[in-house]
């Protein structure tokens, strides 16, 4: 199969239009199951996880369906117009100089917030009042009143992560991490959500939010930052699982 190496610069739409050329060619034909995740990383040369993001994107377009448990399969485009994926708001775009507009890929994001946030968590630590620190405990109650009602609790989530930046009292770094969540409404990071995010995972994520807010309110920046780090490593770990572990399986 004529795949290239690819070098690793926007991965997962790299991957993405190689499969895509190569379904426009008919090398997969309508209903043939493209290779494995595990043997397409390997003939690119790249992580399972960048080649499940560019999957997930062609699903989005519309080329391929993934069923989870037996594989994914080229659909038949002879009547659709789907067009590419395309950012949801301005926040969501990768833009830069050379003119490119792909949404940012999911775990890249996580990468980037692991970076950001891991120090707003540190600064929280040693700046933080303790309105701040009220507001994170204000959201984690939230979180577990909605977990405890079985519902996704995004906005408890959402107003611990804004909070955690807030003590930082930086305007740049608040409407950065306000980025970061406004990507999370792309189509393919939405996606992501539907395939791996589960009730088990949330209980899990909301242990993680206290282990951080433990370190802030202890005033201790290298254990916030640490919490935080673990949190994201976490995150992305829950993104790269086995797709038999998804609750679409």
């Amino acid at each position: 199969m004529p795949i290239q190496t690819l070098e690793p610069q926007r991965l997962y739409r790299q991957i993405a239009e190689q499969l895509r050329v190569l379904i426009g060619k008919g090398e997969f034909a309508v209903g043939a199951r493209i290779p494995a995740e595990r043997d397409l990383a390997k003939q690119l040369g790249v992580s399972r996880p960048s080649v499940r993001e560019a999957l997930i994107a062609l699903e989005v377009e519309g080329w391929v369906e993934i069923r989870t448990g037996s594989g994914v399969y080229v659909l038949d485009r002879s009547h659709r117009t789907a067009p590419p994926v395309t950012p949801a708001t301005s926040a969501t775009s990768a833009t830069s100089a050379n003119g490119a507009g792909a949404e940012w890929g999911p775990l890249e994001i996580i990468r980037a917030r692991r970076l950001v946030e891991g120090e707003t968590a540190a600064t929280a630590a040693q700046h933080g009042k303790r309105k701040d620190v009220d507001a994170m405990r204000r959201a984690i109650r939230m979180m577990r009143e909605h977990a405890a009602r079985n519902e996704v609790p995004h906005e408890g989530d959402r107003a611990f992560h804004l909070a955690v930046v807030n003590a930082c009292d930086n305007v740049v770094l608040t409407e950065t991490v306000q980025g970061f969540w406004e990507s999370r409404q792309g189509p393919i990071f939405a996606r992501m959500i539907d395939y791996f995010e589960t009730m088990d995972s949330w209980q899990a994520a909301i242990g993680e939010h206290e282990a951080i807010l433990d370190a802030i309110a202890a005033r201790d920046p290298a254990a916030a930052r640490d919490a935080m780090h673990q949190h994201m490593d976490k995150f992305h770990q829950r993104f790269s699982a086995s797709w038999r572990r998804t609750k679409a399986a």
